[in-house]
């Protein structure tokens, strides 16, 4: 295991101890007081549902799909690399306790809240990773290294600094180029506003008291003393007629001149609940996740909801994966692997349309000729079949230079069209 081949005692003098890392730390995490009173840090944040929305989206639509490695072939082609040692740990297995799943939708979810993710790199003699041990960001600290380099404390071993071969850094938007920003830090005012909403709409609901109306006398009628004749009046009407669906319709009858009068939301209660729908749309915006993709569909439509798709993927997912790519590449490929190797994470499921649409491109590929039987198959996850890889031709379309002979008559050509000519006159 990674263990005991990277952790050593003070005692054996390995690692990066000499050097004074004091004044080099250039990562820190910890909560921040939002200007509306609320302490806000990331485990108090996902209470609020709309980012906790957002993030669990981001997360499993990146954990779904499939990581590959590719080998590129001399033909431009690619074929996967199932043969790596990289490929197993990238695609199946990243560790013996996690799924792929299970990591990239940690990673995703620490990416999304701190700015950072990383993993413990275990290697074998070879130099071939063989494992990726997530490591929470709180318990890593990043230092800036006497070579301008980033090295890695983890916390709970702080005799131990390790190099960038021995981790997996995945950087979110930065300032300094060592680690990456947090989202919650940075919208500490947006989130905390949404919090203190909500903690707003809760104190109204647990001591506040909304009612459904008043009964009004006259101003001349002698006001009932008697509270006891007050009470049974008004429980006797509440008996009556609000029963529910029971004393639904029931027609009431009021003496000595009272009026029944239905209480509307007031105006700051309507604003409450703006508010609230607010800080939804404030969230969605930080993550740039349209509100409908998290069941916020006040004002959704779903003639478009093909493209509203599309454009998630595209600009809402692909940053985010082009950003673990790249970080994968440089940390799990040798540098000249990467030559031939690439990583990538499919997204064509993502990016397909609807069935017709789909198949409506495929016949206009296949009869032009740029996509065959097979190719067709292999974007559909379908068998090749035999004599599938032929590709065709429309008979209507040549090559223009295959005409340049037989645009211009030879001159034997135009000899017979004169004699033609000059029989006819």
């Amino acid at each position: 295991m990674f263990w005991p081949s990277l952790f050593t005692s003070a005692a054996s003098g390995s690692g990066h101890k000499s050097q004074n890392w004091s004044g080099n730390w250039v990562s820190s995490n910890r909560s921040r007081q939002s200007s509306a009173g609320t302490m806000v840090n990331t485990e108090n944040a996902l209470g609020v549902s709309a980012l906790r929305a957002c993030v669990t989206l981001l997360a499993e639509s990146v954990a779904q799909l499939p990581c590959e490695l590719y080998r590129r072939d001399a033909q431009g082609g690619r074929d996967r690399a199932t043969d790596h040692p990289l490929y197993d740990v990238i695609h199946s297995q990243p560790n013996q306790k996690d799924t792929s799943f299970e990591y990239y939708e940690q990673g995703m979810g620490c990416l999304t809240l701190e700015g950072n993710e990383f993993s413990l790199i275990e290697r074998d003699g070879s130099g071939f990773p063989t494992e990726l041990i997530p490591v929470h960001p709180k318990k890593m600290r990043v230092l800036k290294g006497p070579d301008g380099l980033p090295y890695y404390q983890l916390l709970d071993y702080k005799d131990q600094i390790l190099p960038m071969r021995s981790v997996h850094h995945v950087k979110g938007f930065s300032l300094d180029g060592y680690v990456g920003v947090s989202p919650i830090a940075t919208n500490a005012d947006t989130i905390g506003l949404a919090m203190a909403t909500e903690q707003h709409a809760s104190a109204v609901f647990q001591r506040g008291a909304t009612m459904a109306g008043v009964i009004e006398r006259p101003r001349e009628s002698p006001a009932i003393k008697d509270q006891a004749a007050v009470d049974r009046l008004i429980d006797k009407f509440t008996e009556r007629h609000g029963g529910g669906l029971r004393n639904a319709f029931s027609v009431a009858l009021l003496q000595e001149g009272m009026q029944y009068k239905q209480l509307a939301m007031d105006n700051e209660k309507a604003q409450l609940l703006e508010s609230r729908n607010f800080g939804v749309v404030e969230i969605c915006r930080l993550y740039r996740v349209a509100p409908n993709m998290i069941q916020h569909l006040d004002k959704a439509t779903f003639n478009n909801i093909e493209h509203l798709g599309l454009q998630f993927v595209i600009y809402t997912l692909m940053p985010w994966i082009k950003r673990k790519e790249a970080a994968m590449m440089r940390d799990l490929l040798l540098p000249v692997e990467r030559k031939n190797l690439y990583i990538e994470f499919n997204v064509s499921g993502l990016l397909r349309g609807d069935q017709k649409s789909r198949f409506e491109a495929y016949a206009i590929a296949r009869q032009w000729g740029w996509l065959s039987v097979n190719d067709i198959r292999r974007l559909e996850n379908m068998p090749p079949i035999p004599g599938g890889d032929r590709y065709l031709t429309p008979m209507n379309m040549i090559d223009s230079k295959q005409l340049e002979g037989s645009i211009n008559a030879t001159p034997q050509q135009l000899q017979e069209i004169e004699g033609i000519l000059a029989c006819t006159q």
